[in-house]
């Protein structure tokens, strides 16, 4: 695995896309003061992930980008991108040529590429992981930097150390993986103590769901009741209707009669009183049969009379019943309603 290229446009000094080829070997830049050397140096630790812009030189992510010069207007961008040879795969990729790219526009927007696909930074970090390459790595070594790592602490180079033994990502992994493991345990207890909780739910909603059962079937017994009392009080009162119309029926029987009878007494008080005025007529030539006369009448004036009582009886006795029956089917109209 080596360095094939590097790919600038936009990146502090770079204006323009420029493209720096590398062969295995030595490759030297060489330039006076000023010319942008060391924002080589700045690209590829930008490009490798640097996220203090400090160490690369600047203030903010605005500063990485091309801010205009002369005959040149400022970049909207900057894009820095690594080609790498993976011809022997030390990186753990299937391409044998990989294009890391990261790119940044003036709403800071940072985005990473590995193989022009978008990827996350730990995906990039975790490509470099134990190669020796990173933006804290030994493989980049600035100004400075020399003799910084001479002066380390002891835990400074034991981790230089193991970022070159190839054992860091090891215990980078180890250390994820410790870390999931108390996330893990504070899940299980999470788990175990909602677990209680819904046991106890359950427990207490056993009970409430055999009272609710309890309740159903009471319930459905008492309709069930409800609607064999209804019922046989319908019965009871279609057989009182029953009866009623056969006596209303009955009393409408008679009622004809006794109208048939009265209209009978009527013609006949009607023919004796067109008799009685004949009878008056002949008053003075058939007195002692006028006075019979009299008599009859005076009889068919009671008979009147008690027809006339019997029917004002019959007639309250009809109000009567029809009175009770109305009320009776009323009674039920309303029950059938509910």
């Amino acid at each position: 695995m080596y360095l094939k290229a590097l790919e600038v446009n936009g990146f502090k000094s770079f204006a323009e896309k420029v493209r720096i080829d590398f062969t295995k070997g030595i490759t030297s830049v060489v330039g006076p003061n000023g010319s942008g050397k060391s924002n080589i140096l700045d690209s590829i630790l930008w490009v490798l992930g640097e996220q203090s812009y400090k160490n690369i030189r600047a203030k903010e992510s605005q500063d990485v980008i091309f801010s205009g010069g002369k005959n040149k207007k400022e970049k909207a961008f900057a894009e820095v991108s690594l080609i790498i040879d993976n011809s022997d795969f030390t990186l753990q990729h299937e391409a044998t040529e990989i294009k890391v790219t990261r790119y940044i526009n003036r709403k800071s927007d940072n985005f990473y590429f590995i193989n022009d696909q978008k990827v996350r930074l730990k995906d990039i970090q975790e490509l470099f992981l134990d190669t020796g390459v990173g933006k804290s790595a030994y493989s980049v070594i600035g100004q400075g930097k020399v003799e910084r790592i001479v002066g380390s602490s002891s835990l400074e180079i034991r981790s230089i150390i193991e970022e070159a033994a190839g054992i860091k990502k090891v215990k980078l992994r180890k250390s994820e993986a410790v870390k999931k493991l108390e996330k893990v345990e504070i899940e299980i207890e999470k788990i175990t103590y909602v677990e209680k909780e819904l046991y106890q739910n359950y427990k207490n909603i056993s009970k409430q769901a055999e009272k609710a059962i309890k309740y159903k079937e009471l319930k459905a017994e008492s309709e069930k009741l409800k609607k064999s009392i209804y019922k046989t009080d319908s019965d009871n009162k279609s057989i009182e209707l029953l009866y009623i119309k056969e006596k209303y029926e009955q009393n409408e029987e008679l009622i004809r009669e006794l109208q048939e009878k009265f209209d009978t007494y009527e013609k006949d008080l009607e023919k004796t009183i067109e008799d009685r005025d004949v009878y008056n007529e002949k008053y003075e030539q058939l007195d002692v049969q006028n006075k019979t006369l009299e008599k009859e009448l005076e009889l068919l004036g009671n008979n009147r009379i008690r027809l006339v009582e019997r029917i004002k009886n019959l007639d309250k006795e009809i109000n009567d019943k029809s009175t009770d029956i109305i009320y009776t089917l009323e009674k039920k109209e309303q029950r059938e309603k509910k």
